[in-house]
């Protein structure tokens, strides 16, 4: 079986880079990484993944982005994907925006950039064992892709 995924959506490619470091860092060889510049890309990645039986646990996503921002991409993976923690990480949204995103795609957590390393690990863990995905995840996969 494939490892869960964490998918991470930005437009900035440094800023995905530093996402994998830390990730990587943090997490080592527990989850595959994916990275993504666009909600186009991310969404193409969610299927693909989903054609392969991989389950993608966590999605990290930037906000202001060119084409579909980032609470729009969320409240579309919500729709296909509830159980999918989901963690918008951005500069620039707007508390309109993030509140969007809590009410229509069950966003768990809004970091700002720059962001602190420390705090984006704490998040996912919490987060994941919130929602007991580390160890349920093959149980609950249908909702998860």
């Amino acid at each position: 079986m494939s490892k869960p995924v964490i998918l991470c959506v930005d437009d900035e490619s440094v800023v995905l880079d530093s996402l994998k470091i830390q990730l990587k860092n943090a997490f080592r060889d527990a989850y595959s990484y994916e990275m993504a510049e666009s909600s186009d890309e991310a969404w193409e990645i969610l299927e693909e993944l989903c054609e392969d039986n991989s389950h993608v646990l966590v999605i990290v996503s930037d906000w202001l982005m060119p084409g579909m921002k980032g609470d729009e991409f969320l409240i579309k993976v919500h729709q296909r994907f509830p159980k999918i923690l989901k963690i918008m990480l951005t500069g620039q949204a707007d508390m309109e925006a993030v509140e969007k995103a809590i009410e229509q795609a069950s966003l768990y957590r809004c970091l700002s950039k720059p962001w602190n390393s420390e705090e984006l690990i704490t998040t996912i863990k919490s987060g994941l064992t919130n929602y007991q995905y580390s160890q349920n995840y093959e149980q609950t996969s249908g909702d998860l892709c």
